[in-house]
C-alpha cells in the first residue's frame, strides 16, 4: 500500500518530493477512491523493448511465433522406448520469444509431498511431487495466473527439482496448446498379413512353473491370458493334478512373493 503523501502527489499529477513520506498509510475503505499510481505511466518505450500489449496478446503472439514443438528425443531403456519433449528443449523454444514479446513466467508458490520407494531393481529412490503455481506477468504487469504438476524421482537431492522443471513443461506446453506437428497415427493403414500362432496353454504353464521366471513376468503372463482368453484353460500341474492357469499363475506369484519377503 501506498502512503498518503504518494497518493496525494498522484492525484496532483507529480510525484512526490523526496523526504516526503510522512509513513501514513491510506485507509482500506478509501483505497478505489484513490487508486495506486500506475507504475508505467511516465514508462517511455526503448528500440528494444516489446509493445506495450496486455498478456494474454503478448502470450498469443507468443504462440504464434513458436507454432510447434516436435518429440525429437528418444528414451531407450529398461525394454521400454519413446520420443518426448524434453524440459531443456521446450524451455530453449520458449525462452528467447518470451523474452521478445515482454513475458516472465515467475513460480511465485510451490506445494511438494514426498515419499520413499524402491525400484524393481530394490534401489532406494525418493519421489517427489509438487503443484506449481505460476504467473505469466506480460509486459504491462497484467499477469495470467495458472497452475500445474510435476512428479520425479531421484536417489539424492534432485527430485524437487526435477519435479518443478517438468511442471515447467507441462505449463509451456498446455497454456501454449504446442502441438507437435507429427503424423496422426489413422493417417495410415497397414494391412495385417499372417500372424504367428498363439501360444499353447501348456506353454504358458512351463514358463510359469520355471524358477527363472520374474514376479514381474508372472504378472504380464496374466495380463496376456486375460487378453489371449486362456484365463480358465486347464493344465497339468507340478503335481499332477488339473489346475487352470490363472490359479496357477497366482498361487505360484503368491509363493514366489511370500518367499522374497
Amino acid at each position: 500500500m501506498t502512503t498518503l503523501a504518494e497518493r496525494a502527489a498522484a492525484a496532483a499529477g507529480r510525484a512526490p518530493e523526496a523526504g516526503q513520506d510522512d509513513g501514513l498509510q491510506l485507509p482500506q475503505e478509501y483505497v478505489d477512491q484513490f487508486p495506486a499510481p500506475d507504475p508505467m505511466a511516465g514508462y517511455e518505450p526503448g528500440d528494444d523493448d516489446p509493445e506495450m500489449v496486455p498478456v494474454h496478446l503478448a502470450w498469443l503472439r507468443v504462440r504464434k511465433e513458436i507454432r510447434a514443438i516436435a518429440k525429437g528425443e528418444q528414451y531407450n531403456g529398461g525394454g521400454t522406448r519413446f520420443n518426448f519433449r524434453g524440459v531443456d528443449t521446450v524451455v530453449n523454444t520458449f525462452g528467447p520469444v518470451t523474452l521478445k514479446h515482454g513475458i516472465n513466467v515467475l513460480p511465485v508458490r510451490v506445494e511438494a509431498s514426498y515419499r520413499d520407494t524402491t525400484t524393481s531393481k530394490g534401489s532406494k529412490m525418493r519421489e517427489c511431487t509438487v503443484t506449481v503455481t505460476w504467473q505469466i506477468i506480460g509486459p504491462k504487469g497484467d499477469d495470467l495466473t495458472l497452475q500445474t504438476q510435476g512428479e520425479a524421482l531421484d536417489s539424492a537431492d534432485k527430485g524437487t527439482a526435477k519435479a518443478q522443471s517438468v511442471a515447467l513443461r507441462v505449463l509451456l506446453l498446455t497454456s501454449g496448446l504446442t502441438p507437435t506437428h507429427d503424423k496422426d497415427p489413422d493417417a495410415s493403414y497397414i494391412e495385417r498379413g499372417n500372424e504367428a500362432p498363439a501360444r499353447s496353454a501348456d506353454s504358458y504353464r512351463d514358463e510359469i512353473l520355471n524358477p527363472k521366471t520374474s514376479q514381474g513376468r508372472l504378472q504380464q503372463i496374466g495380463y496376456e491370458l486375460d487378453n489371449l482368453r486362456m484365463m480358465g484353460a486347464k493344465v497339468v500341474n507340478e503335481v499332477g493334478e488339473q489346475e487352470t492357469l490363472d490359479s496357477l499363475g497366482r498361487r505360484i506369484y503368491g509363493e514366489r512373493a511370500g518367499g522374497a519377503a
